[in-house]
């Protein structure tokens, strides 16, 4: 009993009725995850290849796989005891260290990259296992499993640090696929068995803001980064008018998100029969390509204001019609969770962005960011004018 006691003292009170608020430390932890997100979309500005948009990929599936996994792991931990904060503290301390080998994580940086993110995916498991004890049996049995299929993976992370080139990316690629596919197969591990989502007892509240408020940081940062650069430039009529599309489009991407897919998303998933797959896949996956279109879109605007003018090259539109496809691509889908039809907004904006990629080379950089713009406030106006009338149900 005694047990028991110490290792339930742990956990979320889930009578309370603050048991799905956010934190302070969670949102101190998440400002790691800000650097993370200016060290990616600097990444692939610096190197704007294919080899570039591979490797600035994997490392932003490797940096939201350990976000998302602290961000469940605070579903039932109670962030206001002492020994979970000081759990965050020593992760936030390694998120540190994996922000900062982001840029030379498959050079000199990969022992650093890899030792961070192995120690933040093992350790914050086998804290997990001693905090839930015998309060939560289903849930300490899923991360054992959980635990087995870090350390499995960490083999990978671990061997691959010191190799070289494409045998580096081999093991890493390993590692990561083994991570992503775990959750797929139930983290089934012999004589422990596989998971199932009906034991897991999800606040659907405290997840949704949790990735409500990783977008805000992401916009927020994205705006940062504009306006930076935007400082270090000859104030031009073409440089305003950069920003201030640049602006627009982070608004239009806060308006698409949060006019009802956030809310609505909560309340669908407190109702749902087993709510702990419509939240691994709302918010595990589908969440992966809003944060995406968001750090390509961060990546856009800084090649719009460095060069408004001429002709748009392949990579230059692949950026400024790929943050918004990606973005609104990932909302509908999220949406799609608690409706029963794709929004036709989304359906109708993704339709224009395909329409401007056909057509980019006859048009310079700011036009085409600023018809990209045009689409996310279409899509955005087009919804909340149908949310307004009468038609939230069905949201167009």
């Amino acid at each position: 009993m005694p047990s028991l006691i110490r290792h339930a003292g742990l956990l979320r009170d889930k009578t309370s009725p603050e048991r799905a608020r956010v934190s302070p430390v969670e949102l101190f932890f998440d400002l790691v995850f800000v650097f993370a997100v200016t060290q990616l979309s600097h990444t692939l500005l610096n190197d704007l290849t294919l080899r570039g948009l591979i490797e600035t990929t994997f490392l932003f599936l490797a940096m939201w796989w350990v976000w998302i996994y602290t961000t469940w792991v605070t579903n039932w931990l109670d962030p206001e005891r002492a020994l979970v904060r000081l759990l965050l503290f020593v992760l936030m301390l390694a998120g540190l260290v994996l922000s900062i080998s982001i840029p030379t994580a498959f050079t000199s940086g990969a022992l650093a990259f890899a030792a961070a993110y192995v120690f933040m995916q093992v350790g914050r498991s086998a804290f997990t296992i001693f905090a839930l004890g015998t309060a939560s049996p289903n849930n300490t049995r899923n991360f054992q499993r959980i635990l087995a299929w870090f350390v499995l993976s960490g083999v990978f992370w671990v061997a691959g640090a010191p190799a070289e080139g494409s045998i580096r990316f081999l093991f890493w690629a390993i590692a990561l696929g083994l991570e992503y596919l775990s959750p797929a197969v139930g983290f089934w591990v012999p004589r422990l068995g596989r998971s199932v989502t009906t034991d897991w007892n999800v606040e659907g509240e405290h997840l949704a803001e949790r990735c409500g408020l990783f977008v805000i940081i992401a916009l927020g940062e994205s705006l940062l980064i504009t306006g930076a650069t935007f400082g270090k430039l000859p104030v031009t009529g073409e440089t305003v008018i950069a920003f201030v599309i640049a602006f627009v489009g982070s608004v239009a991407m806060w308006w698409v998100y949060f006019a009802i897919g956030a809310e609505r998303g909560t309340e669908h998933i407190a109702k749902a029969d087993d709510p702990g797959r419509l939240a691994r896949i709302g918010y595990t996956y589908l969440h992966l390509l809003i944060i995406a279109g968001i750090i390509v879109g961060a990546v856009a605007d800084e090649l719009v204001l460095a060069h408004p003018a001429g002709h748009v090259d392949g990579k230059t539109a692949l950026a400024i019609l790929g943050g918004p496809a990606l973005f609104v691509l990932g909302a509908a889908l999220f949406k799609r969770l608690s409706s029963s039809r794709f929004p036709l907004s989304h359906l109708v904006g993704l339709g224009m962005l395909a329409v401007l990629a056909v057509v980019h080379a006859l048009l310079s950089p700011l036009a085409l960011a600023a018809l990209a713009t045009a689409t996310l406030v279409m899509v955005a106006t087009w919804e909340w004018v149908s949310l307004h009338g009468g038609r939230s149900a069905h949201p167009g």
